[in-house]
């Protein structure tokens, strides 16, 4: 059986364990949501100072927040996190950590704020991404605080850094909130860096009853599991109830092109394949398998192998041990499976759509016909596509095995956050 939530040990021990920015909403029964504050921080800024500044953004956002969701609001300071330098980060890269201060909080959003160069998709430094999925908000003040050529960088209390810094926190705040982008202005418009902005911004009045509505679904109880079985029962459970950000996830993530971004992957599928695919014996075993045979082995091997690289890697959140485990983060781990899933059946159809070229362009047109294991000397194209499969799976398990992920950010880098700011 789940213990009850460890939300309330966070209410009992309030006493002790302040929050650093409340916004209280007067309602009765309003939600209260409890948001992690983590410092990152490299060699550029003294920790204590990026805490200060995290939670100057706190208290200048809290009350926007409480008003466009009719929420209470509460801010908690947590350790900082040193980074082993000031280089550039991609977002995934803070996920670990920030999903394990959320399960130890417990939180209901967690909030990273680093001073190193923050990384999108393409490659371009940004002030801010989000992963509406995880529930982490990751905010850079290097581009808060980078300024003209010739000109020095802006100190972390310039009234610019902070109302532009509490200006992203909002906005990604309202991306894990589920809000998307709005041209017409406030919270959520496109962000730009505004020299002369000295106010916060607010959510318009259409989005404003908008998260009003999803506000009292943004607390979620946090369950202590004593067993892998109520473990895994409690993914599957979080999965049933929230299928439609599964499948929106997995959807956006392009997961199918994951082996593009993971050569070694790759080339340790297709590289045992172009050996394969000119052994006898190999053609052998492809033409005397039966179709349905044939597909049960890619199934399982595809499952397989995906499961491997998702344990083998560690790649499930948080990379240590807990019992306490939050609805969000079992769902971002079903995300993950699902996504490496989608990846291996990606990389199966990349090394048998090589097979297939090969059997149809580099093979002569003859060949098969004087093959002496044949009784029948005609080779169909479903035969053709049985034995392109069949050696396709062992490609997909050897990638597994031998290749692995060579950056473990990487696929979370492209499955779990948001591609624009």
């Amino acid at each position: 059986m789940d213990e009850p939530s460890p939300r309330k040990s966070r209410a009992a021990a309030s006493e002790t364990d302040q929050p650093v920015a409340v916004a209280e909403e007067s309602g009765e029964g309003a939600p209260t949501v409890d948001v992690g504050l983590l410092a990152a921080t490299g060699s550029r800024v003294d920790s204590d100072r990026l805490v200060a500044f995290a939670t100057r953004l706190a208290a200048d956002g809290a009350d926007e927040l409480a008003a466009a969701t009719g929420a209470t609001w509460r801010f908690y300071a947590e350790e900082p996190e040193p980074l082993p330098d000031a280089g550039p980060r991609r977002p995934s890269e803070f996920l670990d950590e920030a999903a394990l201060r959320m399960v130890e909080g417990p939180y209901d959003l967690v909030v990273v704020v680093t001073d190193a160069p923050l990384l999108a998709r393409s490659r371009r430094r940004v002030a801010g991404l989000a992963s509406p999925l995880s529930r982490v908000a990751v905010v850079s003040t290097h581009r808060l605080r980078v300024s003209g050529r010739d000109s020095p960088s802006r100190p972390l209390d310039a009234p610019a850094v902070r109302y532009n810094g509490a200006a992203v926190m909002l906005h990604q705040v309202g991306h894990l909130l589920g809000a998307d982008h709005d041209p017409s202005g406030g919270a959520m418009a496109p962000y730009e860096f505004d020299r002369d902005r000295r106010s916060v911004p607010s959510f318009d009045a259409d989005l404003t009853r908008r998260l009003a509505r999803l506000a009292p679904a943004i607390p979620e109880e946090s369950v202590e599991s004593r067993s892998v079985t109520e473990l895994v029962g409690f993914h599957l459970r979080s999965a049933a109830r929230h299928p439609g950000e599964v499948v929106r996830s997995v959807a956006t993530s392009r997961a199918p092109l994951l082996p593009l971004s993971l050569p070694k992957l790759s080339t340790a599928a297709v590289a045992p394949t172009l050996i394969l695919v000119f052994s006898a014996e190999t053609w052998d075993v492809g033409l005397n398998l039966d179709n349905g045979t044939a597909a049960l082995f890619a199934v399982v091997s595809v499952l397989a192998a995906a499961a491997y690289l998702m344990f083998s890697l560690n790649l499930n959140v948080p990379r240590e041990r807990r019992g306490v485990v939050t609805e969000h983060v079992a769902l971002l781990n079903v995300v993950i499976l699902a996504i490496l899933v989608a990846g291996t059946v990606g990389l199966f159809a990349l090394v048998g759509g090589i097979m297939l070229v090969i059997a149809y362009v580099v093979f002569p047109p003859n060949l098969m016909t004087n093959w002496p294991s044949l009784e029948d000397p005609v080779v169909t194209t479903v035969d053709i596509v049985r034995i392109a499969g069949f050696i396709a799976t062992v490609g997909v398990l050897s990638g597994a095995l031998a290749g692995g992920l060579e950056d473990r950010t990487i696929l979370r880098h492209l499955a779990l956050f948001r591609r624009r700011p």
